[in-house]
């Protein structure tokens, strides 16, 4: 079988449309946005431009056809995240967190739970939020681990046909909804059997807002990302139908891992998409200015050598991420562990291309005028949020490595059906 990285038909009309509507709608906002004190106006200030992108059909378009959406793949995906992203980071991750939002009702919920959760994210209209509520004060990394170590303090407790959620959640983004009373809907993890093994302990639980219970106890100022939010909420004995569990009571941990493997690709195109806009800004500054010499400075060696690095590892980063998002949507074995190093390399990659291009651009780089401050800002939250690259991603990566019978040529094999012992998520 050719290797190869062929966009369709389709592929190339998608991206061309989601760059056209990245240009039309969200160029702009960061400006507006960085005038404003605090993270909640920030964030209040996107509103419009998130729901130009819902009317415009862009929430459809990132829910699978199988959730009643128009979303064919993984890679497609891949692609509208690149666009969007590399115009605006903050509203871009506000549309891609819903889609996280949604994971377990779209691939673990019920027929049921699926007609009366996603109907109104289905809907052209409006600005619904959804969030993945799993990060807790103190750090979650040890999320799957058992008692006393645990990463999920929060509680679920099964009550008079309903359950009682009890807890605190941080970074989680979307979690205060649009005025702080919660997202449309919340997915949250939650303990339910303290004393059990993390593969039994976790379940998955449908918060439909407003919520009742929930505070907004801080919005942190965050140095990238500036107008995204991701509050500190805690929940008082929210109480939901006993339904509204996802899958099976103790399954979460399946729940939370098939939610993640495709995040982590996507994290990985963030990076991408970041370093793209920062290498065509870098490039057109280079063709240019001569900086008061005689030549523009991308005639001068060492100006050339910077960007053609730069270009080199954009190019390896989206060879990777595409190569990752193409294995999860094949269903191969290799999957899982392709989008793991995606989401390690493109994160770290795109902090260190956007430094080095900063040093082509030279001091005038170190101004809000220009903009690739803020890209790397942005960049910066990449290693440590969608599961942090040291305390989470990489222990995943040493898990599969320790693994009897890891085969390290899965990744290059042709065969999508083969087995592989399984991994923690």
């Amino acid at each position: 079988m050719a290797i190869e990285f062929t966009l369709d038909p389709d592929q190339r009309r998608l991206r061309a449309a989601a760059r056209e509507i990245a240009h039309d709608v969200l160029a702009g906002v960061s400006a507006r946005t960085a005038r404003l004190a605090s993270p909640e106006e920030r964030f209040a200030a996107t509103r419009p431009a998130y729901q130009q992108l819902v009317e415009a059909g862009y929430l459809r378009k990132v829910l699978p056809e199988s959730a009643g959406g128009e979303l064919r793949s993984t890679l497609d995906l891949a692609l509208i995240a690149e666009e969007l992203t590399a115009v605006d980071a903050s509203v871009a991750l506000t549309l891609f967190a819903v889609t996280l939002g949604l994971a377990p009702v779209v691939h673990a919920g019920t027929a049921a739970q699926q007609r009366a959760h996603l109907a109104r994210f289905l809907t052209p209209a409006g600005t619904p939020l959804a969030a993945f509520a799993l990060s807790e004060p103190g750090g979650s990394a040890n999320f799957d681990a058992p008692p006393p170590a645990e990463g999920v303090r929060t509680t679920a407790v099964r009550e008079a046909g309903h359950w009682v959620i009890t807890g605190a959640k941080k970074w989680v983004s979307n979690s205060a909804g649009w005025d702080g009373t919660g997202p449309d809907l919340m997915s949250v993890v939650a303990r339910t059997d303290p004393a059990a093994a993390a593969s039994t302990a976790l379940s998955v639980f449908l918060v439909t807002g407003p919520v009742s219970g929930l505070s907004v106890t801080g919005t942190p100022d965050t140095i990238g990302h500036r107008a995204h939010s991701t509050p500190a909420i805690t929940l008082a004995d929210v109480r939901v139908p006993e339904d509204n569990v996802v899958g099976e009571v103790g399954g979460g941990l399946t729940i939370v891992g098939s939610a993640f493997a495709p995040a982590a690709a996507q994290v990985g195109v963030f990076g991408l998409a970041l370093m793209r806009a920062a290498f065509d800004h870098a490039l057109r500054f280079a063709q240019a200015e001569t900086r008061g010499g005689p030549v523009p400075i991308i005639d001068h060696q060492a100006v050339g050598y910077a960007l053609a690095s730069a270009k080199t590892r954009i190019e390896a980063v989206r060879s990777l991420t595409w190569r990752a998002c193409h294995a999860l949507d094949t269903g191969s074995p290799a999957g899982r562990e392709l989008a793991l190093h995606a989401k390690v390399f493109g994160s770290e990659t795109a902090v260190t291309v956007i430094t080095d291009l900063m040093q082509v651009v030279g001091v005038d780089s170190y101004a809000h005028e220009q903009p690739l401050g803020r890209l790397l800002q942005d960049a910066l939250a990449l290693p440590l949020f969608g599961g942090s690259n040291l305390g989470l991603r990489r222990r995943q990566l040493h898990a599969m490595l320790r693994q009897p019978g890891y085969d390290a040529d899965a990744t290059v094999s042709a065969d999508h059906t083969a087995a592989r012992p399984p991994a923690n998520p």
